[in-house]
């Protein structure tokens, strides 16, 4: 129930245009929220799926575009498949702001990727929500559209 407070009080601010504080908010978050994006982004070149179920919540959603919507076993089940390769995995503009045991880590994300023979780049902004269950860390929500074009 906390946890769901804490949600609504970050959009319901978000939408009226308020700041939270960020109250437990310390550099040791932030710094381990970096570190995991690393991971994040590592396991993806390197196709390291075991790196990236230690990262996924139980109850993850993946939302990217021109895909279907992921639970947490179908994410698994493509990344174990290697039906993809990540040939660049690339972020840029990060940015952490942690909210008590709640935090929303946004960006941009460009990537290369070959699957089926084919060669696609994707240019786009991610958000990722963690909450820290037991003490760690865990993507509960990742979602990616098309970065805006100059």
């Amino acid at each position: 129930m906390k946890l769901l407070a804490t949600a609504l009080a970050f959009f319901l601010a978000s939408a009226f245009g308020a700041a939270l504080p960020l109250s437990s908010a310390t550099d040791s978050d932030v710094r381990e929220l970096q570190l995991l994006e690393n991971v994040w982004n590592r396991a993806h070149q390197e196709g390291d799926a075991a790196a990236l179920e230690s990262l996924w919540a139980d109850d993850i959603e993946i939302t990217v575009p021109r895909m279907a919507v992921m639970s947490r076993a179908e994410a698994v089940n493509f990344a174990r498949s290697g039906r993809m390769e990540f040939l660049h995995y690339d972020t840029t503009e990060v940015q952490a702001r942690v909210y008590n045991d709640a935090a929303v880590v946004s960006g941009r994300l460009q990537r290369t990727r070959s699957m089926g023979g084919r060669t696609v780049s994707d240019d786009w902004r991610f958000t990722k929500v963690y909450i820290r269950i037991a003490g760690r860390w865990r993507v509960v929500s990742f979602h990616a559209s098309e970065a805006p074009q100059k």
